[in-house]
């Protein structure tokens, strides 16, 4: 089975994003890489239809019981064997997961890093047929990571303990910097990285003032019912206050923090998964672990702490394509709180320095003029070239002016300076400061000492740092925060780039822009319309209640869509719908197809459109419901002849019709002698035949069975 194959009869698609094919050739050349993919980019693909095209066992390293849970369960029921490793099974069932690896019969299992590394399951590992390790989540194994975690250093060791097997890391989130490091640490050549468009067009980004929050919240609330959402917070206290707000509201909505028992826990996300609860408002612990496609907003009721940790918090929405949209509540007093939490840590020094610097972004990220889609992709070194047109500053843009001038003079200066200085000393250089520092250093002695004297300091710096978010110039964490110039710097440099950025504003100017901008309402997540569709999502949560699965598992929201719009009464027709596999139709599609027909059925617009189509669909599920040939001829008034035609040709696009059934044996062959002695063939006129056996044999049965027989 090659991966285009692969990829259709298990997944559903056919064909891949981006950089997957890539990918999966170099894994199936038995090669390491490295890949960044945003969430809901499609990272899984990556190292799932490898583990289905090759031969043995691909485990997968992952930090979450929950993530492997749902990733198990979606892999199963596509059809794929599947299992996992980690506490939440016994050991007997441990046990029974270890057999079925070692004889063959699983291809994907899953383990967490602490079970990987205990007792002796390195050792036991080296006894099964792997084929490939997939490192999910895999910043977490650097320290200038926003998710360092120790227990992933160990896994440095696993190309010593099974040099022949390749290993794919994959992360949705890491800078320059991490990326370096995640090669270094698990011996993957640099230039095996493979970076994918962090672009996700389908989200919209917003920045609101972080004053009547909640009533903002409502507001935005009303005009989206029944739409899954997460609300982060930055305490435990405030999810509670949150939540109970909300539910007093009117809303159902539940607090998940690390606080809460672990069994309760469980049960509140089991809620959510399944889509009994639409609203968690929880502390950053949540939703990492889940895969659940069809959440539709996410709002941020405190800053995060860096853009890595934001981006993949609001990554947790519309991962199925869809429309999703996000909102940020910015406050000063975030910024305080959040760096008083920095700084009285146990962290190393080195470690409280990279997170201010990081907070810092943050709040560059929330203060910004300009389009934060494009703050948020050049923090991962990645240049769109042009405003999304889908956030708030793009939709109510301030005032902007030519800056090449500004930028050159500004790249120039880092450039003279060896890339050796950081936003102070860049400053001071520019508005010609005869500090000590900088005389000591003899940057007073560069051709761009004070060419800015004509901008106040607190200009410059909304500028420089204007420019850092447009992804003018890098910055190095790991040399002491110090300016990088990149292709962008250069394109600056020589003139091939024109810059342009917002007209600076005083904070007070800021503050009543704000306090206009809270005056509006938050702007409406575009939603997903159509009776259809919401008929297709109560037979979803039908069906997966009925079975203990998630929605999402079923089908997802993007595919819920492509079937309404598409609207699929054959099998051929529903198997082109994306995200249907050959498991999926084989499990859920009679039900939506039964769902789809009595929808167009009973809509006379869309069933004219339809044509032919429905006519014979109607034929089709008649003969489904038990009526006979001639019974589905008398009740729609049409020629029995015709009723087999229909047949024939739902048939043909892959519906399970036994045909045989229609006819018996000995007719079966009278026609097929009678065809051959007057070489009448499927296509031709059929009177000859007729006329052979005097009328005692109908048009219909002639018909059928010189398709059976497929005498052409």
């Amino acid at each position: 089975m090659d991966k285009t194959t692969a990829l259709k009869k298990y997944f559903g698609y056919d064909s891949f994003r981006p950089l997957q094919a890539e990918i999966i050739d170099q894994i199936l050349d038995k090669k390491d890489a490295l890949v960044l993919m945003p969430t809901g980019g499609g990272k899984s693909i990556c190292f799932q239809v490898p583990a289905m095209v090759m031969d043995g066992l691909t485990v997968v390293i992952s930090p979450l019981i929950a993530l492997m849970k749902d990733q198990v369960e979606s892999l199963r029921a596509n059809g794929i064997k599947a299992s996992f490793l980690n506490s939440s099974i016994s050991n007997d069932e441990q046990d029974a997961v270890f057999w079925a690896a070692k004889m063959g019969e699983l291809k994907l299992l899953y383990i967490a890093p602490e079970k990987l590394f205990s007792g002796n399951m390195v050792e036991n590992f080296k006894n099964l047929n792997i084929t490939l390790f997939a490192i999910d989540e895999s910043h977490c194994i650097s320290s200038w990571g926003h998710d360092f975690r120790p227990e992933y250093r160990q896994l440095a060791i696993i190309k010593n303990e099974f040099p022949d097997v390749p290993v794919v890391a994959l992360t949705a989130t890491a800078d320059k910097v991490t990326r370096r490091d995640i090669c270094k640490q698990l011996q993957i050549p640099e230039e095996n990285t493979y970076i994918s468009s962090f672009d996700r067009p389908n989200i919209s980004l917003e920045v609101l003032p972080g004053r009547k929050r909640l009533q903002q919240i409502q507001s935005f609330l009303n005009k989206v019912p029944n739409q899954s959402g997460i609300i982060y917070c930055l305490s435990r206290r405030s999810t509670e206050t949150v939540a109970e707000s909300l539910n007093k509201m009117g809303f159902k909505a539940e607090a998940y923090h690390a606080g809460i028992s672990s069994e309760k826990r469980s049960r509140i996300q089991e809620n959510f998964i399944n889509d009994d609860t639409p609203i968690i408002v929880a502390t950053i612990a949540f939703g990492m672990g889940i895969d659940k496609s069809n959440v539709r907003w996410i709002i941020h009721y405190n800053m995060p702490s860096n853009v890595e940790s934001f981006y993949q918090e609001i990554g947790r929405a519309g991962r199925d394509g869809t429309p999703a949209q996000t909102t940020l509540f910015y406050s000063f007093a975030d910024i305080i709180t959040r760096t008083d939490m920095i700084k009285s840590s146990e962290l190393p020094q080195e470690q409280k320095e990279l997170m201010l610097a990081k907070l810092d972004r943050m709040k560059q990220y929330a203060e910004a003029n300009i389009c934060r889609r494009r703050i948020l992709i050049s923090y991962f070194n990645e240049d769109i070239g042009k405003d999304c047109g889908n956030c708030d500053v793009c939709k109510n843009p301030r005032k902007k002016f030519e800056a090449t001038v500004i930028a050159q003079k500004a790249l120039s200066a880092i450039s003279r300076t060896q890339e050796k200085i950081a936003l102070t000393m860049l400053v001071d250089i520019l508005r010609g400061s005869r500090n000590q520092s900088v005389i000591r250093h003899g940057y007073d002695q560069l051709p761009t000492f004070g060419v800015g004297k004509d901008l106040k300091s607190e200009v410059w710096v909304d500028y420089i740092l204007q420019l850092l978010n447009y992804g003018a110039f890098d910055i190095a964490y790991d040399e002491g925060h110090t300016f990088k110039l990149n292709e962008v710097s250069r394109q600056i440099l020589k003139g091939q780039r024109k810059v342009e950025i917002s007209e600076y504003i005083s904070p007070s100017e800021r503050q009543a822009a704000e306090e206009e901008l809270l005056k509006r309402a938050p702007s409406k997540t575009e939603q997903v319309k159509g009776e259809l569709f919401e008929k297709l999502r109560v037979l979803r949560k039908q069906i997966a209640d009925a079975i203990g699965s998630p929605a999402y598992i079923v089908f997802s929201d993007a595919t819920l869509v492509d079937m309404a719009s598409k609207k699929p009464i054959t099998k051929s027709q529903f198997l082109e719908v994306s995200g249907v596999g050959q498991e999926k139709f084989k499990r859920f599609g009679e039900a939506f197809m039964k769902e789809i027909f009595e929808f167009v059925n009973q809509n006379k617009e869309i069933a004219s459109r339809m044509g032919k189509g429905l006519t014979q669909a109607v034929t089709f599920q008649m003969y489904q419901d038990g009526f006979s040939v001639e019974e589905i001829a008398q009740q729609r008034s049409i020629a029995q002849s015709t009723v087999i035609s229909h047949l024939i040709k739902m048939k043909e696009d892959g519906n399970e019709i036994d045909l045989t059934k229609l006819i018996d044996s000995w007719d079966l062959n009278a026609i097929g002698d009678a065809a051959k002695e007057l070489k009448v063939k499927k296509g031709d006129a059929l009177k000859p035949l007729f006329e052979h056996f005097e009328g005692n044999v109908g048009y219909e049965k002639i018909r059928l069975a010189l398709w059976l027989l497929d005498l052409a």
